[in-house]
């Protein structure tokens, strides 16, 4: 938002269709939500590179990375209620410890396993895409597992540089998902305004 470039083309939707006055609650709903999706993905690469590395603020950092699912079930619950604002929170709660058990076995070349905990990574995306697509008419099943595909297919090249030694594209890949995850937070956005508009007219 506020004149960002789509990081999707294919999107139906287009920023530039969804006329509106930028009250100070928008604001502040867009602020939350791009400081949200920020967080897990910078938790997300600490705990990455803590796992690598075999560091030892490794169960401290997983740790941090695990509220992150709370804060976004904290910043549902008062529009969607308590039940789905959790059933989120589990969801992506999911998507970390797989990924957390991924990178593990990555790491320690248990190819087996982590072939396993691949598929379980995007079965579980497809249900988040699902479930979004369910509670909110301006979101799509289709549009969500696109974007959340996307964000799991740059992390998984960003894990594998990260183990191969090659540091300049591990950050030049966090460069590509920072603002992807921004896209997601922006489209997040948009769908819960235009769901809920008597929340943030002023």
């Amino acid at each position: 938002m506020y004149g960002y470039t789509s990081y999707y083309p294919w999107y139906d939707y287009r920023q530039a269709a969804f006329s509106c006055e930028w009250t100070p609650s928008r604001v502040e709903l867009n602020r939350t939500l791009r400081a949200l999706w920020e967080q897990h993905v910078y938790w997300t690469r600490l705990t990455v590179n803590s796992i690598v590395g075999k560091l030892p603020d490794q169960k401290e950092t997983t740790a941090r990375l695990l509220r992150n699912p709370i804060d976004f079930a904290n910043s549902l619950a008062p529009l969607y209620g308590q039940p789905i604002a959790q059933q989120f929170a589990n969801l992506l709660t999911g998507h970390l410890t797989i990924a957390a058990e991924l990178v593990t076995d990555l790491r320690d070349n248990n190819m087996e396993a982590a072939k396993d905990a691949q598929r379980r990574w995007y079965a579980n995306a497809e249900e988040l895409a699902q479930f979004l697509g369910s509670i909110n008419p301006y979101w799509s099943k289709d549009d969500w597992q696109h974007m959340l595909f996307e964000h799991l297919n740059l992390l998984a090249e960003e894990v594998a540089a990260r183990i191969a030694g090659d540091y300049a594209k591990n950050v030049a890949l966090n460069d590509q998902i920072e603002p992807q995850a921004l896209e997601m937070a922006d489209v997040m956005t948009t769908g819960i305004i235009r769901q809920f508009p008597m929340s943030f007219q002023n």
